[in-house]
């Protein structure tokens, strides 16, 4: 497969996944603003730190207003990540590789970018409940999750679609963890409050855990959310999940059941090992929010590390000329 070619499919998946998150963020915030008492307002500015955009805000915007931070996330050009530009930059990856995607994957993308512009264009979001609009946004994207898995052959397009998808689950599952239990709630006397048990509930509910996490656990815990959300292995959004998905992806790819051959993988193999082995109480006890942090410059890494792997000019270059 060609270089281009696969990191057009790589960044569409990825962009696609994170239209898909920020809607969710929005409509689960939006309707926790709604349950929470009246002077309960510092729950805009966490979002947006939650997408790693706040400096960007700050230098747009004075103040964390509702509506600012929905026009922000949602359809702001001047945010590279709102869900405009994600929908807009997954279109243009996937008109990059037309021939290499199915008819059914190109149409529903098409109608993801227009809902999203259409919404823009006319500013509906202001005039309607905006949680019409997320709702919309997350089922156009499930239903594009599921076309491009029925309708694509499991090649190796499939496969960095994949990784793409599943390196920014990881890493947004992460994020919202880590606000959560950095900087959410507005002072220590509130732990283990009806406030923060909403606020836990409303964490789950951002990355779709609810109804998963209360059958395997039932009680709200912040050692056991954190758990689930790090640790398990069969859940779909879990950071340890997602790596070890993608680490199959790689070996799909690149035939390689033992070790390694790339740096990619390798940095994958040793960040999944890390939570493979880990223990949540150490976790927590050494500082969560350590922990993810430190999480978040490895997968970093990572993807630097696919870039540099598969998708460079500089290593397509060597590797044609191995090859002649």
């Amino acid at each position: 497969m060609l270089s281009r070619v696969a990191d057009a499919i790589y960044w569409m998946n990825r962009y696609m996944e994170r239209a898909e998150n920020y809607a969710r963020f929005l409509d689960v915030n939006f309707n926790l603003s709604l349950e929470l008492p009246p002077d309960i307002s510092a729950q805009w500015k966490p979002l947006v730190v939650t997408t790693g955009d706040w400096d960007l805000y700050k230098s747009l915007y004075e103040e964390a207003d509702k509506s600012q931070i929905i026009f922000f996330l949602g359809f702001d050009e001047k945010n590279p990540n709102s869900i405009f530009n994600s929908l807009k930059n997954m279109r243009e990856n996937a008109r990059a590789v037309r021939p290499d995607i199915t008819r059914e994957v190109w149409e529903q993308v098409n109608s993801l970018y227009y809902l999203v512009k259409e919404e823009s264009d006319k500013k509906l979001w202001e005039k309607t409940d905006p949680r019409e609009f997320f709702v919309e946004v997350k089922k156009g994207c499930q239903l594009l999750y599921g076309i491009f898995d029925a309708t694509i052959s499991r090649k190796d397009g499939w496969h960095f679609g994949k990784i793409g998808q599943l390196i920014e689950r990881a890493d947004k599952t992460s994020r919202v963890l880590d606000v959560k239990y950095h900087m959410l709630l507005p002072d220590s006397e509130a732990v283990g409050s009806p406030l923060d048990l909403v606020q836990w509930a409303a964490l789950l509910k951002s990355v779709s855990a609810y109804d998963m996490y209360r059958k395997e656990f039932g009680k709200l815990t912040p050692v056991n959310i954190s758990e689930f959300l790090i640790l398990d292995k069969v859940f779909p959004r879990s950071m340890l999940r997602c790596l070890i998905h993608a680490e199959l992806s790689f070996i799909s790819i690149t035939g390689s059941n033992t070790g390694y051959s790339n740096i990619a993988e390798r940095k994958l193999g040793l960040l999944k090992s890390q939570l493979e082995y880990a223990d949540i109480n150490e976790i927590i006890s050494s500082g969560l929010h350590e922990y993810i942090d430190n999480f978040q410059m490895k997968l970093n890494d990572v993807s630097v590390a696919i870039f540099e792997s598969f998708f460079s000019i500089k290593n397509f270059t060597n590797n044609n000329q191995v090859n002649q």
